[in-house]
């Protein structure tokens, strides 16, 4: 199996530049000589936008479709963003996402290592059937449950469930097998959806803002199990009364929400029509209520939330 690497930019491909700022400099043949290497963007991920994520998917989709494994070299800030969004569209064969924390410029750069370590995993058999991967400092992540827990240690990355193997030695580990519900088509476009976060007094002027800014769903970062304060459980309410869909995760690092509170808590956001993520954090909670709109299919959101 030919494993082919999509690089687009990103920490990993940054140097300092004069004023002490560091910016993307490396373009993919400077990143890659160990394998078929092509650019398609080169900027950081806190810069990418829907459409960036998409002409990411369908390059990915394109090369996975003959049958070649795929890295893909990204910025650390959005990385859970895209690999969630590959493992809705179902890539036919392996991808791995990686990146650095350290840039290019610093002697003890972890990009050189994590792009070899993506490399062997997305060449492993027992890559296959598991669904985009995420590898940083060894570690090998489900693409569904992955999530950025540190600004700046290079084991960055935490998994809701845990990693699902490592990289040792040169060798591939692989210990359990991620749970993925049946994916979508690649959209067209990614409708726009909001994250709204939760606090003391928190009212709903936010939720009603980006309800009359034109999104077509949002999603609510609630407090604990999934609980609202009064004023935002008002306005979700009538966000459903307009037929938007709201998705409630929480502001919490672990744990998923679920309808158990009543007097104004979740059961109360449940009983009004609100989905509640399990276990989705809200970054990804948002690409797929999006996906989910864009392909009619707000109904089948529930499999995806256990």
């Amino acid at each position: 199996m030919t494993v082919r690497v999509l690089t687009t930019g990103g920490t990993i491909a940054s140097r300092p530049a004069p004023d002490g700022s560091v910016t993307v400099a490396l373009g993919g043949a400077e990143l890659v000589e160990a394998a078929p290497v092509r650019e398609i963007l080169r900027k950081h991920s806190f810069a990418f936008t829907g459409s960036d994520l998409l002409t990411i998917a369908r390059e990915v989709l394109a090369e996975t479709a003959a049958g070649d494994a795929v890295v893909v070299t990204h910025g650390t800030d959005t990385m859970e963003e895209t690999a969630y969004l590959l493992d809705l569209v179902n890539p036919p064969a392996p991808v791995v996402l990686t990146g650095a924390q350290r840039h290019a410029g610093e002697p003890d750069s972890d990009g050189p290592r994590n792009i070899a370590d993506a490399i062997l995993v997305a060449g492993s058999a027992a890559a296959r059937g598991l669904g985009p991967l995420l590898v940083m400092d060894g570690r090998i992540h489900a693409a569904r449950q992955a999530v950025k827990a540190h600004t700046q240690a290079p084991d960055a990355f935490r998994s809701f469930g845990g990693p699902i193997g490592e990289v040792r030695r040169d060798e591939v580990r692989i210990w359990s097998t991620p749970q993925r519900p049946p994916g979508f088509p690649i959209p067209a476009e990614l409708p726009r959806v909001d994250i709204v976060t939760s606090y003391v007094d928190a009212g709903g002027e936010q939720l009603a803002a980006c309800r009359a800014a034109g999104a077509a769903g949002v999603v609510l970062e609630a407090l604990g199990v999934g609980n609202p304060t009064p004023g935002l459980l008002a306005e979700v309410r009538t966000c459903l009364d307009a037929g938007l869909p709201v998705v409630v995760t929480s502001r919490c690092a672990g744990g998923p929400t679920a309808a158990v509170y009543g007097s104004g808590g979740g059961a109360d956001l449940k009983a009004a029509g609100a989905l509640m993520a399990g276990p989705l954090p809200s970054s990804k909670a948002r690409i797929l209520l999006s996906v989910a709109l864009a392909s009619a299919a707000v109904h089948r959101l529930p499999e995806h939330f256990r």
